[in-house]
């Protein structure tokens, strides 16, 4: 992976890093290793070796696939080569991480690793002709010792072109890269109605996009550009537009007959902390701010006009109860506030009814809770399980205590529920009333005494509410 400029040295680096560590491609990450490094932290990591020892730039990492015949392994022993080759080969002197795709009819694995030493601060540096020397001896001894088919190391010197071919066929792993490209392509053309989201998509998966005479794709990891129009005819430009308007993922479900099933899907969201000046640019900030270059941003001024906010909402919400009740005079602000005094009345004895009566159903409920408590044991010993047998002999107990009280275990559950349900709505149910009473109790306080007022007063005198307008409401 080499250098993306000093925005970011290790924008390569860190997308392979994240491709082969795609949990679907992974069987939720069960197929993944690390070595000096942890998978999660591998980048962060690495970047630190190499500030360590001060080579943040030029060739950041190396990325190997190696891909094993179709139907002749499994993951799990994939994973032992690989995790074999790395002990060999790298000799556990670099920070890798390594991981099984078994996503495709060939099963391969991946293997990205930093270009800075954590032993001794050393850069990798690849020589030609060291594929023949070492690595693929090392793999070819490997596959032998499994009892898997090896790669025949021949003399390229007679036939200059076939060698490159070779080469560069066992460098780029192009017939696992074409396998893993036309996959991640049906999944961008199935999931977007428009060519243009389509290049979208496949850039967020770590794609590099060349649009030309052809369209050409660069996976992360891959050396070189790959022409879609070489991997099928349904991959050319012209195709995929095609193919766009036409698929979609309902058609793709019906045609494969998949029943598909909500589940819930982990996100996993990376956070990079914000860098800490070094104690030189803090030094040169305070001599910039002393000079006068850096204005101290003023602190904000909104605590002064705290009160009146305040002061704006409750007159909001005044304005919006005169409004939904109706009120044009004091005559009718008394009448409305009385209404609203019986009405909390009401939800009051509405809600007492409703305590009476769940407070009947008691015994029943702490019996359910205490069965609720050993419902897993149950279950487990139902399963075959004998070490819970005790538990499974006080839920028979209190399953008997159920049944003479005449209910089951699941109608207490559904009835506690119920009540749970009326208890919550006859809650909200006072708040609200209680709420437009104290607001109109506000309103009442604020009101001037002019000749409304003093008629009012009489009203409240004659029907005794007096002393409810006053007293604030428990």
């Amino acid at each position: 992976m080499k250098d993306s400029g000093s925005g970011f040295h290790g924008r390569h680096l860190r997308r392979s890093i994240n491709y082969i560590l795609n949990p679907d491609k992974t069987q939720d990450g069960r197929l993944i290793g690390g070595v000096n490094c942890q998978p999660d932290m591998a980048f962060e990591q690495m970047k630190e070796t190499k500030r360590k020892f001060g080579k943040v730039d030029q060739r950041q990492g190396y990325h190997i696939v190696l891909s094993f015949k179709e139907g002749e392994i499994t993951p799990d022993t994939a994973f032992e080569i690989t995790e074999k080759f790395i002990e060999q080969y790298l000799r556990n002197k670099y920070e890798v991480v390594f991981s099984v795709h078994d996503n495709t009819d060939h099963i391969h694995s991946h293997i990205v690793f930093n270009s800075v030493s954590c032993i001794d601060g050393r850069k990798y540096h690849y020589k030609k002709g060291d594929w023949e020397k070492e690595i693929q001896p090392i793999t070819n001894r490997l596959c032998e010792e499994y009892g898997l088919s090896i790669l025949e190391i021949g003399d390229e010197k007679s036939d200059p072109d076939r060698g490159y071919q070779n080469w560069s066929v066992n460098r780029d792993g192009a017939f696992v890269w074409s396998d893993m490209i036309k996959r991640d392509l049906d999944a961008c053309i199935l999931q977007n109605n428009t060519f243009d989201d389509f290049l979208v998509m496949l850039k967020d998966k770590g794609y590099e996009i060349k649009q030309g005479k052809y369209l050409a794709v660069r996976p992360p990891g891959m050396s070189r550009f790959k022409r879609c129009k070489s991997i099928g005819d349904e991959y050319s430009e012209e195709r995929i537009r095609q193919r766009i308007l036409e698929e979609d993922m309902s058609s793709y479900l019906k045609n494969q007959q998949i029943e598909v099933k909500p589940q819930i899907v982990r996100c996993r969201v990376k956070r990079y902390r914000r860098g800490k000046m070094s104690g030189m640019q803090k030094r040169y900030y305070a001599k910039l701010y002393r000079i006068g270059m850096l204005k101290k941003k003023p602190y904000s001024q909104v605590y002064q006009y705290k009160d009146d906010i305040r002061k704006m909402h409750k007159l909001q919400q005044q304005y919006l109860f005169l409004a939904r009740h109706d009120v044009k005079s004091s005559v009718e602000l008394a009448a409305t506030i009385m209404n609203l005094t019986d009405k909390r009345k009401e939800v009051s004895s509405e809600k007492s009814k409703i305590y009476r009566s769940q407070k009947k159903f008691e015994t029943l409920f702490q019996i359910a809770e205490d069965m609720t408590a050993l419902k897993e044991c149950e279950n487990t010993y139902q399963n075959g399980d004998n070490f819970f047998e005790e538990e499974h002999k006080q839920w028979i107990g209190l399953e008997q205590q159920l049944k003479s009280l005449g209910y089951t275990y699941e109608e207490t559950v559904e009835l506690k529920n119920y009540y749970r349900k009326l208890c919550s709505e006859i809650s909200q149910k006072e708040k609200a009333v209680v709420k437009e009473l104290n607001i109109g109790k506000s309103i009442w306080k604020d009101t001037e005494k002019d000749e409304d007022t003093k008629v009012l007063e009489d009203i409240i005198e004659k029907e005794k509410i007096k002393e409810t307008v006053k007293q604030p409401v428990r």
